[in-house]
């Protein structure tokens, strides 16, 4: 492992080709695609470094862990209707990368959530004073960089930093009175997940030269597939293991924030059905000590029908983000944002 202040990234041939690793058919674009990343790479890493060391490797601590890259990938491939090598591009790839990781460094203290990606969270590993504060540095970085993009990129990235607190806060009070709880739910995740990967879409047109036209469909497209990849994600925390999310399984659970499966499990009547029943008792309950009653709760979720009506949600979007690329020109981006597409879908166990 590299120590604080030496920061290596990756070469371009250690890199993934495509989204999550899916190989890009067509070599040129593959090649484009694989120096991006490495220009992102090296971008992101050097962002994260301070001339005190100790501050280096806190907030070095979740970039060097990995990460899929999902959002600079996005930009990446939404420039390829344009000018794929304009200047903004890789700078603005970083801003998205730089802003999702801050945004983890938060959400890890407000879940006191003790895995991320695999490794200890920062702050499991530090405090949650030091994971807060690496958070608010990486924020900082964000900004230094978008300075460099002009007043259309910050007043973007503004817009989109208020929608992204505005549906954290939306998720912690909850939905109001009278409104439907599922509603709600996919509401706050368009807000918190949704609009940063929207922006990825709009800053790769936007700085790509692309037209305004382009520029909106990508940037819709981002939001469905970010919604999409939320919903997979959550789904992907309560059925599998450690090994495979990154996370400590049924985080949301133990914690009492229902996601999408939790909810739709929530509004059905239970009065015929005890497993139903129980659920909804064991997801009434406080499971954050009750190690017996979490674990039950896990495996009646795991095995309910509400998994599976989660997935056809999931589906829907992403099946509704396809769609929205159908006035593109057809060029393998379009294909390669269309794969994206489909491993939100098949990442669902």
């Amino acid at each position: 492992m590299s120590t604080p202040g030496t920061l290596t990234p990756p070469s371009p041939d250690q890199l993934d080709v495509g989204p999550f690793g899916i190989a890009v058919q067509d070599e040129a674009l593959a090649v484009a695609v694989k120096d991006g990343l490495h220009q992102v790479e090296e971008l992101l890493l050097a962002s994260t470094r301070s001339e005190y060391p100790y501050i280096s490797e806190i907030t070095s601590h979740l970039a060097q862990a990995g990460g899929k890259r999902f959002r600079p990938m996005l930009v990446l491939l939404a420039a390829q209707f344009g000018d794929g090598t304009a200047p903004g591009i890789v700078e603005s790839a970083v801003v998205v990368e730089l802003t999702h990781l801050a945004t983890l460094y938060h959400d890890d203290v407000m879940d006191e959530a003790a895995l991320r990606r695999g490794v200890a969270s920062a702050n499991q590993r530090w405090d949650n004073s030091l994971a807060i504060l690496s958070g608010d540095f990486l924020f900082a970085r964000a900004s230094t960089l978008l300075s460099g993009l002009g007043p259309d990129a910050v007043r973007i990235q503004a817009e989109t930093f208020e929608r992204l607190v505005s549906g954290q806060i939306a998720e912690s009070v909850g939905p109001a009175n009278g409104q439907n709880p599922v509603a709600h739910h996919l509401e706050v995740l368009a807000g918190k997940t949704g609009s940063l990967i929207a922006t990825s879409g709009r800053f790769g047109a936007m700085f790509a030269g692309c037209a305004p036209k382009e520029v909106e469909i990508l940037a819709e497209f981002g939001e469905l597939l970010g919604v999409a990849f939320q919903l997979s994600d959550d789904l992907l925390d309560i059925a599998s293991e450690s090994e495979q999310s990154g996370k400590t399984p049924g985080t949301d659970l133990r914690e009492g924030v229902h996601t999408l499966p939790m909810l739709i499990a929530l509004a059905k009547d239970g009065g015929g059905d005890p497993v139903t029943a129980r659920l909804q008792e064991l997801l009434r309950t406080d499971l954050s000590a009750d190690d017996a009653a979490f674990a039950e709760a896990l495996e009646l979720l795991r095995g309910h029908p509400s998994m599976d009506e989660a997935r056809d949600v999931v589906r829907g979007y992403a099946e509704k983000a396809k769609a929205v690329l159908d006035p593109l020109a057809d060029i393998s981006a379009k294909d390669a944002l269309q794969g994206m597409c489909d491993v939100v879908i098949s990442r669902m166990v």
